[in-house]
């Protein structure tokens, strides 16, 4: 499931969305409750970069970052489940040829492509863990 999700035009490097990316992250500690202490993110060459390690060790995050120029295989170190939800918000064509202009039009999309992804990982969850008497025979949405 997405947590935290920052959209950007074209053509923008993975390592400048980062600071953006973890402020917002830390700002949902307000909102859910203590986060994990020390995270550990599992990140793609694209930010194996000096000001990405900076930023970083400034909030004293221990990340695991692929080094440039290494072939490193898409499922090393649980990196599997981000490349897996990009490839599902990346199934949305209005994420993929999107035209609007606004700020907010390209965050509804965002909101809902992530909406549509979770709905279904939660009641596949509550197939598997909870019982209840109204129960369908199927756990398909219909």
């Amino acid at each position: 499931m997405p947590l935290v999700t920052e959209p950007a035009p074209a053509g923008i490097r993975d390592d400048a969305l980062l600071p953006v990316t973890l402020g917002r992250y830390t700002a949902l500690e307000t909102a859910l409750g203590p986060l994990p202490e020390y995270p550990r993110p599992t990140l793609d060459a694209g930010y194996d970069y000096r000001p990405v390690h900076e930023d970083l060790a400034d909030r004293r995050i221990e990340a695991r970052i692929a080094p440039r120029g290494v072939k490193t295989p898409i499922q090393s170190d649980g990196r599997w489940v981000v490349e897996r939800t990009n490839s599902r918000m990346n199934s949305f064509g209005n994420l993929r040829r999107c035209t609007e202009r606004p700020r907010t039009a390209v965050e509804f999309f965002l909101a809902l492509a992530s909406s549509i992804i979770t709905v279904p990982c939660l009641v596949r969850r509550a197939w598997t863990h909870y019982r209840w008497n109204a129960r369908p025979r199927s756990p398909r949405i219909r």
